[in-house]
């Protein structure tokens, strides 16, 4: 498992003055841990862009905040609702000789033999695989390979992933990862022809009298006038 490196600095702006970091390209953090006071600290928003593409919220991230140098997980990224950028990190200090919970993301790889022949479709119903383990012994990802599905309704569950000793997986062991579905055919709408529908009208307008019958026609005769 590889240990990347994060210089940090302690952070005196709280609140909403942290506006002025997110200006300059500072990214305001927080670091805690079981039996540890949390600290406000603030971090290179490009250096933890990087770090993050490496580290994801499963490999260890060392802290360095002047010469010490702190074992963390990411731990919880804010992001900007509309740019995706962070906007406040969360580290989590950690004890290598203590197992925590993290969550592992699950990577489909190659393609399910069934989806090429248009049988169905494979779809993902997890993304991600809660486990425990030491932080040094937790895994990166966990690929599944789509390749194994040959048929409809065929799947990869939870008890399929291969796991390293020392990581326990948390979710239900037969939870579905990914299956492949049956395409579903379009239901046919039934169109009415105007035809028909002119035909209908033609049919209400006999029964209740023509709908060019002038009033003068439906009238009653005068009574003549006697001479």
């Amino acid at each position: 498992m590889k240990t990347i490196t994060l210089k940090a600095e302690q952070r005196k702006l709280t609140g909403r003055k942290v506006k002025r970091l997110r200006k300059d390209g500072i990214l305001p953090a927080n670091i805690f841990g079981k039996n540890e006071k949390s600290q406000s600290l603030q971090v290179d928003l490009k250096q933890f862009e990087q770090v993050f593409k490496q580290a994801g919220e499963t490999n260890l991230v060392e802290l360095m905040v002047g010469s010490k140098k702190t074992p963390t997980l990411i731990h919880n990224i804010q992001t900007d609702p509309v740019s995706d950028i962070p906007l406040h990190v969360d580290f989590l200090q950690v004890n290598l000789k203590e197992k925590v919970v993290a969550q592992v993301p699950v990577e489909l790889v190659g393609e399910s033999p069934a989806e090429k022949q248009g049988l169905g479709t494979a779809v993902q119903y997890i993304d991600e695989v809660e486990v425990e383990a030491l932080p040094q012994d937790l895994p990166d990802q966990f690929e599944v390979d789509l390749s194994k599905l040959t048929e409809v309704d065929q799947f990869v569950a939870i008890k399929d992933l291969k796991v390293a000793s020392g990581v326990e997986v948390k979710n239900d062991k037969d939870q579905i990862i990914v299956k492949v579905e049956q395409q579903r055919e379009e239901e046919e709408v039934e169109v009415v022809a105007p035809e028909a529908v002119g035909e209908e009208g033609a049919d209400v307008a006999t029964a209740g009298g023509s709908a060019d019958q002038t009033s003068e026609e439906k009238s009653p005769e005068e009574p003549k006038k006697e001479e």
